[in-house]
Formats: structure tokens, sequence, C-alpha cells
């Protein structure tokens, strides 16, 4: 919000010179064309996202002021596993990387902080339906359903009429063998796991305990999809059309672990999940939201850096070095346009002026320095936010992404041209300045108060 009311404020002496609103914004355009075009070019430098250490890094300086500080290595070790495992990078061209969706973050409380992992599969909170069943498979062969394994109720109300007691057991036969016809559809594929988003029914159950299968019921629809895309195989709609190819044959080990209360399921040394979990542990639930808001704040970096693997210097060196290169530039522009264009790539010093301001340091000065730095130098000088000194944030090892810093810098100056297209506000409300002038002036009544009534 700075960014915008400093863009925006510098336009302001040209309004009240008469100069058109249009004229203004041409030159604000043509500025934010430059401006993201000279940040690519000239200020940034590419990242290898094969290289772990260079990715570590970089996701280490968006934690450098959280709660995660102390386990940096691990936090960040743990949002760079999960983007690497939810990338989907198809030769086509097509790039997906869909943390919110696939890479669940699962707290539990208890324990310390540095139990915490990212899963080479999923968990998700159920227990299998009947004791008797299996509570640990080494390779399981899975199958996922989205139908109830119990009799089928009608949609609408239904009212039966027997005319002899037999009857009545003809129809419990029927449901019987309608739930055993769906029971050896499944149990003909050999599965060791039987995974529904619906309910499973005690007879159910007891074929497929006959059969030796796990069963697992009420899975949420999100955690179904992470389990298929983790384990391999489809979800099915129906049990008549199960197949050998929708068979989840790529989990290493399902296993069931209590932690306190709660019973968790895992799926896991999956061979090549494309969805994980990431576990974590803490003391209490508020540490442990803490700690979810900080691995977000690392997992988004990350993403950042994939999608698109570019870098530009933090401290307020990308902002001093556009100011520097837009001024430059503004020399070559002809006509008034010039004075708009010069005044946005000032208005941009605003952000390295706020970090010296917040380290209590002569602004004026220190800005001059870096000006001057940034006329010599190169673009990576910028300001240490602790002590306010001018440093070289190469070495400092200070970055940003270069798509955040594009999208801010779009963002401020698109709402600046937004701002500047409004000639006049209309408004219902008298301004306080004229109440007060017609008070002076002996005009302004107030208007009578009614009497209460009793």
């Amino acid at each position: 919000s700075s960014g915008i009311n400093a863009e925006y404020g510098v336009a302001e002496p040209f309004l009240v010179e008469n100069m058109h609103p249009t004229v203004i914004i041409a030159a604000y355009r043509q500025a934010l064309e430059d401006a993201v075009d000279m940040m690519r070019n000239d200020v940034a430098k590419s990242v290898d996202i094969n290289n772990r250490e260079e990715m570590i890094k970089i996701i280490k300086s968006s934690l450098g002021t959280k709660f995660m500080k102390g386990w940096n290595d691990l936090a960040c070790g743990i949002a760079l596993d999960a983007v690497k495992c939810v990338n989907i990078d198809d030769k086509g061209g097509y790039k997906e990387i869909d943390i919110k969706r696939y890479a669940k973050v699962e707290k539990v409380p208890g324990g310390s902080i540095e139990m915490s992992e990212i899963l080479d599969g999923v968990m998700f909170n159920k227990d299998v339906t009947h004791t008797g069943m299996k509570r640990r498979i080494e390779n399981p062969r899975i199958v996922m359903l989205d139908c109830n394994l119990e009799y089928k109720k009608g949609e609408s109300q239904t009212n039966m009429e027997f005319m002899q007691e037999t009857d009545f057991r003809k129809i419990l036969q029927l449901e019987e063998n309608y739930i055993k016809e769906i029971c050896d559809d499944i149990i003909a594929l050999k599965p060791d796991l039987v995974l529904t988003e619906k309910g499973v029914s005690d007879l159910a159950q007891h074929f497929l305990l006959k059969a030796g299968i796990s069963a697992i019921r009420r899975l949420r629809k999100s955690d179904m999809n992470r389990v298929a895309r983790a384990v391999g195989g489809q979800i099915v709609h129906r049990t008549e059309e199960l197949k050998e190819s929708d068979v989840g044959t790529e989990c290493g080990l399902f296993e069931i672990k209590k932690f306190g209360d709660e019973y968790f399921t895992f799926l896991t040394k999956c061979k090549n999940p494309k969805a994980c979990t990431i576990l974590l542990r803490g003391a209490s639930k508020d540490v442990l939201m803490e700690v979810e808001r900080n691995l977000q704040d690392a997992m988004n970096v990350a993403r950042n850096v994939m999608l698109d693997p570019f870098l530009v210097p933090g401290g307020g060196a990308v902002e001093a070095a556009l100011a520097h290169r837009l001024n430059e530039k503004s020399k070559a522009i002809q006509g008034v346009g010039q004075w708009p264009y010069r005044a946005l790539a000032e208005a941009l010093k605003v952000i390295p002026k706020t970090l010296m301001q917040n380290c209590g340091v002569n602004t004026i000065r220190t800005m001059t320095n870096l000006t001057a730095k940034h006329a010599t130098s190169g673009p990576t000088w910028g300001v240490d936010g602790e002590t306010g000194n001018i440093v070289d944030m190469e070495e400092f090892g200070v970055w940003d992404t270069l798509q955040v810093k594009s999208q801010v810098l779009k963002t401020a100056i698109e709402t600046a041209i937004l701002l500047l297209r409004i000639d006049d506000i209309v408004s219902g409300v008298k301004k306080q300045s004229d109440i007060d002038a017609e008070k002076m002036a002996g005009k302004f009544q107030p208007a009578p108060q009614e009497p209460a009534e009793e």
C-alpha cells in the first residue's frame, strides 16, 4: 500500500498544474512496462531449481523473521520436498503445483517440533471398520470406491405390503445377496485394502473380513484424491466397473498408528507419489497453527521459484535499481510525459527509505549513498533491515522472487492509474469544511430537534 500511496501521491502536483490524467496514465503505463522489462532482463538472476542447497537458501530468507527460524533447516527441507512432490511437469508444457489440494498439513498435538516430517505418501485420521481387520500390510493392493457398500435405499419413500411372512424373508435375502454381489466384485480383484467415501454395512464388513481385506469408510473426497495420486489407480463409482488398472499398487506400506486417543492411517513408501502429507508435531494447538502458517509461506516461496526460476535482490535493492534505470531512461523521453515518468521512478524509493526509517538512520544521507552505489556498482546494493547499513544483497543473502516483485509493482501502478481515472467523487454528505464555512457566515442552522414522544 505504501507503493500505491507514493505513486498516486507523486501525480498530485501534475494534476494541480492542469496536466491531463491521460498524459500521466500514459507515462505510468510506459514506466510499468519498462520497469517489468528491466527487472527481468537487467536485475533478476536465474536459479537452478535442481540445486537443493541454493533452493533452501532462498526459502530460508522467507523464514528469517518468523517463529520457525530456530528450525530453519527442517522447515525448508519439508517445504521444498512437498513442492517437488506435487510438481507435475508434462512434456507438452503443462505445469501444475497445487500445494493447497495435494500437500495436506496434518497437525497432531504432542511431541516436539523436531518430530515433524514429510511422508512419502499420505495419512488421514481414520481406523479400520472392524477390529479383526489387519492394521499393517506391506505392498498392499488398494481399491478406492465412491459408493456405498450397503443396501441402496430408494430415492423416494417406499412402502411395501407383504401377503405372507416368507415374503419379508425374501426381501431380506435380496438385500443380503445384493451386498454379497458387491463384495464379490471387490474380492475378485484380490485387494488388501478397500477405501470408500461412503458407508460400509456390517454384512459387507463380514464378507471382506472373511476374505482378509481391511476396509476404511467415510473418507473425505479431498483425502481420496490425494490417495489416488499417491498410490496410483482410479477412484471407482460402481463395483461392477472395477478392473485391474483401477487398483493402486504403488504403496509400499499400509499401517495404522495411534497418537494419543486417535488412530491415524498411513499409506507410505510410495514409489512415485504426486501427493503428500506433512505431519506436524508440537506442544499445543497454538504452536501447530503458527508452524503451519510459516510452512505455507515457505511452500509458496518454493512454488513461485519453481514456476518462474528468477530472483531479484531484496532489502530495497530492486526498487533502488529500477529508480536509477527509469531516471536515466526518462532523459530520452520527449514532451511533458517525462515528468510523471521521472516522478514514478522517485516514488519507488519509498521502499528503501522506509527500511532506513525503521532502523533509525539518517534517511537523506543513506539514500544518497545508495543512489550513488547503484550509479557506479550494480543492482544488488540494498539496506540491511537491522542496522540500516548499505550492503550487497549477493553476499547478504536476501532475495525476493521475481514473480512476486513484478506482481507488487503491477498492482501498485495499476491501482494508481485506476485512481487517476476518477475525476471527482459524488457524495451525499456535506464536507466538514463547507459546514464550518457556513457556520462562520451565519447561514448554517442546525435542524430543530423533534420533541420526544411520551
